[in-house]
């Protein structure tokens, strides 16, 4: 009987890696994970707090998601789970409809995390995965700015222990105001010698002096914010903390995360479906440019419509496992590769240890102050404000440095979901607005060769009778008017001109409207006894123009090149040079 298990199993990623895993594979997999865990833990209830959840939701999504991606997932170290983007767009999501840590909010977040599945995993099936690709990255990196300033600020309430609002920048300052005079200093104190900790412990551990005494402290760097969070429990244990005011996290249950559906109805769904398209968009976004960035490097093929199936089965396994929307993770990701992760297995161990710390350690968190989280999110996302891009853009891009900007501000002063799309509507009207002005130019040929180039860049040869353009855009309905504006202004110059040719090198498409230009630009040049001709017209763009009315009536002709053209109409040109052939 044959072997069916490859029939079987060839077809999921996990089949390639699965087949040929060994035991050194393994020991690198496992200390991997090890070190990955020593990070998600402390991230995890971060980042679930971050979203207005219990930190034990973020234990929750990282388990099954990533069990489900490692099967799924073509990335051989991506790190699924809560990530400090997706926890803040789940917030602003929840937050103007539900009660912030609620029973009703804590199911609409795993409804969330439910059609934030369905429809990547659609998207996936449906090989919409090019679709992504109209975020442009500008837009992508200024809103990650953006939303990584307005988390900071949304943790500065654990760090005060006062109600701030951090919907907005405008939101965060009259709350501010509102609340100054209720500040909490021990709470302050203990935040900032946190966030202080985390910034300077790691570089003492990374000084020389350090290295040439006890060698490479790199995985013990990396152990800091699990470190950070035992010394917190244990201060509060030993000196009381709680009952000076200190915050935290509060009894948490164990046990292996609830499965089940979410309640929901149909005007729930409504209500979450802009949010939930947008993380889904955001989240394969960021997973994909992570997973491409380590695929890159170890030389491995992604698939864009497979990830985003994977990346939709691992949120609709967050959704029915009582956590919320996730995605890969940057931190965790360079992390894993850099740690010696070799295959998705040390996703499943990960997973798998987290689901140990579930059942047997949430004890140990209950006194872990959170104060310590908030400053574990605070200094991880701060290194994402910067503003360097803004500046790059605007000097390299006009249009992408406006889009930047509007982006930022829309997502500051409105919220994520709303200034994520201006941000996309605004790229779009800048394209548009591109596309309607497309660079034109007047070109001549360069002697001694059969190149043409600008006549107002380069020294040419032109011929008095002969009109040569090119259009640097393809021909649609948004610029056809102005290539013939362009071209009635350079025509209004002489009476001297018998040929225009249209150089078609830089044109890829020709639309309706543009042909309809086209055919009666051709009828008025014939009427003043000017050809038109067209040159070095792309081979998709000839087979739509065969049979069209514009070539039946052309007054010209149309040459492979536009060397060809000039010899044909103005050979004139090459009389005082005799250096040419074709």
């Amino acid at each position: 009987m044959p072997d069916l298990k490859p029939n079987i199993f060839h077809k999921l990623p996990a089949w390639a890696w699965l087949s040929q895993y060994n035991s050194v594979k393994f020991k690198s997999d496992a200390l991997a994970s090890l070190i990955v865990v020593a990070m998600l833990v402390p991230q995890g209830m971060a980042y679930a707090m971050l979203a207005g959840l219990p930190p034990i939701m973020g234990l929750y999504a990282s388990i099954l998601p990533m069990l489900v991606y490692a099967m799924l997932g073509g990335s051989t170290t991506l790190s699924i789970g809560p990530v400090a983007i997706i926890s803040m767009m789940t917030f602003a999501t929840l937050n103007p409809l539900f009660e912030v840590g609620s029973p009703v909010y804590i199911e609409a977040a795993m409804l969330l995390a439910l059609m934030v599945g369905i429809i990547s995993f659609l998207l996936g099936v449906c090989r919409f995965g090019f679709l992504i690709q109209l975020i442009s990255h500008p837009v992508i990196k200024s809103f990650i700015i953006a939303s990584a300033l307005l988390i900071a600020l949304g943790q500065l309430k654990f760090l005060v222990a006062v109600p701030l609002n951090a919907n907005n920048l405008i939101e965060f300052i009259q709350s501010s105001i509102q609340y100054v005079h209720l500040m909490h200093w021990p709470s302050l104190a203990f935040g900032l010698l946190s966030i202080l900790l985390l910034i300077y412990v790691p570089k003492l551990l990374k000084s020389q002096a350090v290295l040439n005494r006890v060698g490479s402290t790199e995985y013990l760097v990396r152990a800091i914010p699990l470190l950070l969070v035992g010394c917190g429990i244990a201060a509060v244990l030993f000196f009381g903390l709680s009952e000076k005011g200190i915050q935290t996290v509060g009894l948490i249950p164990s046990g292996f995360p609830p499965l089940g559906l979410p309640h929901w109805n149909w005007q729930l769904v409504m209500q979450l479906l802009p949010g939930a398209t947008m993380i889904a968009m955001i989240s394969f976004v960021e997973s994909l440019s992570i997973a491409q960035a380590t695929a890159l490097q170890q030389r491995s093929q992604l698939n864009s419509n497979q990830e985003l199936i994977a990346l939709g089965v691992a949120n609709l396994s967050a959704g029915i496992s009582s956590a919320f929307p996730v995605t890969g993770s940057l931190s965790r990701t360079v992390v894993n590769a850099d740690a010696g992760a070799k295959t998705p297995m040390a996703g499943i161990l990960s997973s798998l240890l987290i689901i140990v710390v579930s059942l047997f350690f949430t004890d140990f968190f209950e006194d872990l102050p959170l104060t310590i989280l908030a400053a574990t999110i605070i200094v991880s996302i701060w290194k994402l404000v910067d503003f360097s891009p803004f500046i790059d853009a605007w000097r390299y891009s006009r249009a992408d440095g406006i889009a930047m900007w509007i982006t930022f501000f829309g997502v500051v002063l409105i919220d994520i979901s709303t200034g994520l799309m201006i941000g996309i509507v605004s790229t779009f009207i800048l394209m548009l607005w591109r596309i309607s002005r497309p660079h034109m130019a007047v070109v001549g040929l360069v002697e001694g060769t059969q190149h043409f180039r600008n006549i107002q860049r380069h020294q040419v040869m032109t011929s008095a009778h002969v009109l040569s353009l090119r259009i640097d855009e393809n021909l649609t309905f948004l610029n056809a008017n102005a290539l013939k504006g362009y071209l009635i202004n350079q025509l209004s110059r002489t009476n001297d001109i018998k040929h225009v040719i249209l150089n078609c090198s830089s044109i890829s498409a020709i639309d309706l409207s543009a042909l309809e230009m086209l055919e009666d630009l051709n009828a008025e040049l014939s009427k003043l006894n000017i050809r038109l001709h067209f040159a070095e017209v792309k081979g998709p763009v000839m087979d739509h123009l065969q049979g069209s009315k514009l070539l039946t009536h052309l007054s010209g002709r149309i040459y492979l090149t536009h060397f060809q053209a000039i010899q044909d109409i103005s050979p004139e040109i090459f009389e005082h040079n005799k250096d040419y052939s074709i």
